[in-house]
């Protein structure tokens, strides 16, 4: 059924990946009894809601710059987008972030099981971790579905992103009100919105935003978690 959902929505991947996939699915509601991981744990929602929503950055010809990328997902999560991409773009590295542990647990076990040895797995808080070296401005793309205004993920985010990389956020309906609230974040951090693709889920409106990183970030950012969330750059 992946495989198919996936050809319907102009994705194709191979049985290998389907395998991958579903392997992923039941893991994922495995340890979902466990700790929180997703709300959405019908089969079918889950495939929709999380793995194709993720995967459809694939299409976009910004996401194919390079044979070889650096993709950091910040804020996983159950992986979300990171797993997923991970089992498209073999190619490609991956660093996955979250600063829960028992997330960063559950997926050592789905990387191990899925036999994804170009992710690597990593356990902090992005406003600590955006100033350290082998973080800050080295990835090509830096990835977030992360349930947070623009304005604050783009601080959160554009610190990792290397010269001419791209943050790409995931984004609803209210796509263009953040849009219109990050202006100033935008050119505090040195960013530019380059393109807005939409995709339609399940009948819904989907966005990513590609925010270009144009220079190199300036050192006072990130900010530490509190002022970020009480006082963004709008």
């Amino acid at each position: 059924m992946i495989k198919e959902i996936f050809r319907e929505n102009g994705l194709e991947i191979t049985d290998h990946q389907e395998e991958q996939l579903q392997r992923y699915y039941e893991l994922l509601i495995e340890w979902n009894r466990k700790i929180n991981l997703t709300a959405i744990t019908e089969y079918k929602e889950v495939i929709y809601k999380h793995f194709l929503d993720s995967a459809f950055i694939v299409k976009s010809e910004l996401f194919q710059t390079k044979e070889i990328s650096t993709v950091l997902d910040l804020g996983t999560g159950a992986g979300f987008p990171g797993i997923v991409l991970a089992v498209l773009c073999p190619r490609y590295r991956f660093t996955l972030v979250d600063s829960l542990m028992k997330r960063i647990d559950f997926l050592r076990i789905v990387k191990e099981e899925l036999e994804l040895d170009h992710i690597t797995l990593h356990h902090g808080r992005a406003e600590d971790l955006g100033r350290q070296k082998e973080f800050r401005n080295q990835f090509d793309y830096v990835v977030s579905r992360a349930v947070a205004e623009l304005p604050v993920l783009l601080e959160y985010c554009i610190p990792f992103v290397g010269k001419e990389g791209y943050f790409i956020s995931y984004k609803g309906k209210r796509y263009q009100e953040e849009i219109n609230n990050s202006n100033m974040a935008l050119q505090i951090l040195s960013a530019d919105i380059k393109k807005i693709e939409k995709y339609e889920l399940m009948d819904e409106e989907r966005f990513l935003i590609f925010v270009e990183n144009l220079s190199l970030t300036e050192e006072k950012y990130p900010r530490r978690a509190g002022k970020i969330k009480k006082n963004p750059l709008y």
